[in-house]
């Protein structure tokens, strides 16, 4: 017979991993509850995923009565700070699916980029058209810079800008890699570059445009 001694360190490796199970589980139940409660006459199930960079994803799938699957993702932090701080996280959970379900026949998570060809190619003709357009609509008719950029620490960034705004906090940057998780989640990439902006106004002084 042998025996294998845990030193300190293997043991709270192990508890640590145990108690992050027993955390995505509590968010996961929580969550398929709070979309339930949302559409109560509907299928809704879901799982749990780990992203290489992003860490643990929670993703959620609603079946409607035509049998129409429509999928969301979202971040474990994300959640926890929606649970934790007892905001409406069922608001803020099913908002996502009555959005997606504007698609007629559902929606499922788009197919990730099989190689660098293929996230050329989504990079170019679908995140950034895209957040170009529903920015400059959101921002209407105040005129916004957005280019693809290098950032020495984050690597290729997104920047979006108010032209009128040329001094202090004037560009939102946003990394690539988060955009691109985004779109994969089925989220509006674009919505994190709005969000940046109108932080930019509110540090301005502006009020809506």
């Amino acid at each position: 017979m042998t025996t294998e001694n845990q030193t300190p360190e293997k043991t709270e490796e192990v508890e640590k991993q145990a108690e992050m199970m027993r955390l995505l589980t509590q968010v996961y139940q929580h969550s398929i509850t709070a979309i339930k409660s949302g559409f109560p006459d509907n299928e809704v199930d879901g799982q749990i995923m780990n992203h290489e960079q992003f860490g643990p994803l929670l993703v959620f799938h609603v079946k409607n009565e035509q049998g129409h699957v429509y999928s969301c993702g979202f971040f474990l932090n994300e959640l926890l700070n929606k649970f934790q701080k007892g905001t409406n996280a069922a608001t803020y959970l099913s908002s996502f699916f009555v959005d997606l379900m504007e698609t007629e026949g559902g929606k499922p998570l788009p197919q990730p980029p099989q190689s660098e060809d293929d996230v050329t190619h989504l990079i170019d003709n679908e995140l950034i058209p895209h957040c170009r357009k529903a920015v400059q609509e959101e921002f209407e008719p105040e005129i916004i810079h957005i280019q693809l950029d290098l950032h020495e620490q984050y690597g290729p960034v997104l920047e979006s800008g108010f032209q009128a705004i040329t001094e202090g906090n004037n560009v939102c940057a946003v990394p690539i890699p988060i955009l691109m998780i985004h779109y994969l989640l089925n989220r509006d990439p674009a919505d994190i570059i709005i969000n940046g902006l109108y932080r930019i106004r509110d540090e301005h002084g502006l009020g809506q445009p």
